[in-house]
């Protein structure tokens, strides 16, 4: 038995990398899980290791770039579990375009929805439970690029992740009086399929100095897991050892399409 036992939690972008991640060490400590997200074989990956493990975990198909589909699926789990204890705001992905003098708006628009709207909008059809009952957490998975935006991240993204940890600072204002945590994770580079999308996806020897999943996870429990008396507002997390960039910049800097 944990702190946590019992509890429901729902994590977007549950079927690969920090979200995946999330959700295992979730449901290791007695949540039991919901994940989501646009690809149903993933999803369906991850509930199984989850339940092989003896936890207990479903999956929904969403697309968060879709209000309609945040709707019905915030619908779904009030009708189903009276809405969710633990809310980790993860899924998200980056522009193939990078460079502000080439990506265009369709890009742009579509970064923005899934880094920053969606979790805006899925947030506020969870929230009456929580303020109901008086507690509650919300995990946003933003970026370093929040932080520190810059080429290697793009325009959109670091705009984005930027947004969305200015919307959880304003969240975090108005519903601390109500009893709900609010917690932004801001992770540098992490070794997930996310990286496929830049101009030079790293080697394996890059990889093996970046943070994985897991490392993420790590700080989410330690949030989510202490006395409903203590938050953590914020959590920045960057790999140990620096690596040389200049070709990734370069590459973006040149990648048009």
């Amino acid at each position: 038995m944990t702190l946590l036992s019992g509890r429901n939690a729902l994590v977007t972008g549950g079927g690969s990398g920090i979200g995946r991640a999330v959700a295992l060490d979730l449901a290791a400590s007695g949540v039991i899980v919901t994940i989501c997200g646009r690809r149903p074989e993933p999803l369906h990956k991850t509930v199984q290791t989850i339940v092989a493990a003896g936890g207990h975990a479903d999956a929904m198909v969403c697309d968060l770039t879709d209000s309609d589909a945040i709707e019905r699926l915030a619908e779904n789990l009030l009708e189903t579990s009276g809405g969710v204890d633990i809310l980790v705001n993860n899924a998200g992905f980056s522009s193939k375009v990078r460079s502000t003098r080439h990506i265009g708006a369709e890009e742009w628009r579509s970064v923005m929805d899934i880094n920053t709207l969606g979790p805006a909008m899925l947030t506020r059809a969870l929230l009456a439970p929580m303020i109901k009952k008086r507690s509650g957490h919300v995990v946003m998975i933003s970026s370093m690029a929040a932080i520190r935006p810059g080429v290697m991240a793009g325009a959109v993204y670091s705009s984005a992740k930027s947004a969305s940890r200015a919307y959880m600072d304003v969240l975090a204002a108005e519903v601390r009086q109500h009893g709900i945590r609010c917690t932004t994770i801001l992770p540098g580079e992490v070794d997930t399929p996310i990286l496929e999308n830049r101009a030079l996806p790293p080697d394996e020897e890059a990889r093996n100095l970046m943070m994985q999943p897991e490392d993420i996870s790590a700080a989410v429990m330690m949030a989510v897991s202490l006395p409903q008396r203590a938050n953590v507002l914020e959590i920045a997390i960057t790999a140990t050892v620096p690596r040389d960039m200049s070709k990734d910049v370069e590459a973006a800097l040149s990648r048009r399409d």
